[in-house]
């Protein structure tokens, strides 16, 4: 069940965005982990396309909130009015209350404005006036940045990237991808055939199924090497967060859902190490121009051993 569902929003996805299926499988993990994405993009590679695709495919409520310099934290959550006929108060829910949500170009708002996004992202829910309202779920953000521009932004603090399960880009398609895709957006646009393929009932009920798939005690001491490993690191100032841990626990577990397995392989977390990972790291100064987060991880995972690893019997 959970294989064919997952299938169906791969194919329904990849109609839209062409020749990335790699991205589009990271995307399904942090839709199935309950993470949250952040991609780092020049312009018109796709990323809002990416965003509009997976909400119709999983028939849910799409947003986009454009950030500028003058977006206020209220543009985003929502206001409470009052009411001119009954001089009640209302609450008016901002663009966040969406189940897919596309923040763009994050950087470009003020940290005040950033920070009001790290309590939907963290608990799903806006307060207002004192009171919490739960935001539709499943509830998933999709943020992007420019890493080409840098007048006008405002540097992400350490403790939002931690927020975000993963980080990646989509790049520039393949020649072949692009070559379909101008035939393709010769009549109509792609997005617009997309139709729902699930529901955001069953979205939530594969959430709980990846949540539930076997982590075994050596690979739960593989991700506890691999973390510990980045804050040692002579390279490195500000390591993986606890919080990466987990995330890093979580994504592995979708990743064997994607796979179609019941269990985690320490394969699923050398896999998902960069984009979980990187984006939390902060280098020392001295580390030198050649140095990256990327870097420093795959040297990581090289001198880290490999725990031996037997599969879980079907019938145990």
């Amino acid at each position: 069940m959970l294989a064919d569902q997952i299938a169906r929003l791969r194919e329904s996805i990849g109609r839209v965005i062409l020749g990335k299926d790699a991205v589009i499988d990271l995307v399904l993990v942090a839709l199935l982990s309950r993470g949250h994405v952040l991609l780092r993009d020049v312009p018109g590679v796709g990323k809002t396309m990416l965003a509009r695709a997976l909400a119709r495919s999983i028939g849910g409520e799409f947003t986009r909130i454009q950030c500028t310099p003058d977006l206020l934290p209220s543009d985003v959550l929502g206001t409470s009015i009052i009411d001119p006929r009954t001089f009640e108060t209302r609450f008016v829910p901002g663009p966040i209350f969406a189940n897919v949500v596309l923040v763009d170009e994050l950087n470009r708002a003020t940290p005040r404005t950033q920070s009001s996004f790290l309590e939907p992202m963290d608990e799903g829910q806006v307060t207002s006036d004192g009171q919490a309202r739960r935001l539709p779920h499943p509830f998933f953000l999709i943020a992007t940045l420019n890493p080409t521009e840098h007048h006008g932004t405002y540097p992400l603090p350490e403790g939002q990237l931690d927020r975000f399960a993963m980080a990646t880009s989509l790049g520039y398609p393949p020649l072949e991808a692009e070559r379909a895709m101008l035939a393709g957006h010769a009549g109509h646009h792609p997005i617009e055939t997309v139709r729902p393929v699930l529901a955001p009932s069953e979205v939530l009920a594969m959430q709980e199924e990846a949540a539930a798939i076997t982590v075994a005690f050596p690979v739960r001491e593989y991700v506890l090497a691999v973390t510990g490993a980045t804050r040692d690191h002579p390279s490195v100032a500000l390591g993986c967060s606890p919080r990466g841990g987990l995330v890093l626990v979580r994504a592995a577990q979708a990743r064997a859902a994607l796979a179609g397995r019941a269990f985690v392989t320490p394969d699923d977390v050398k896999a998902l190490a960069v984009p979980v990972m990187a984006h939390r790291m902060v280098l020392r100064s001295q580390a030198g121009p050649a140095s990256s987060a990327e870097a420093v991880i795959g040297e990581i995972l090289a001198q880290t051993p490999v725990p031996i690893f037997e599969a879980p019997r079907a019938d145990a």
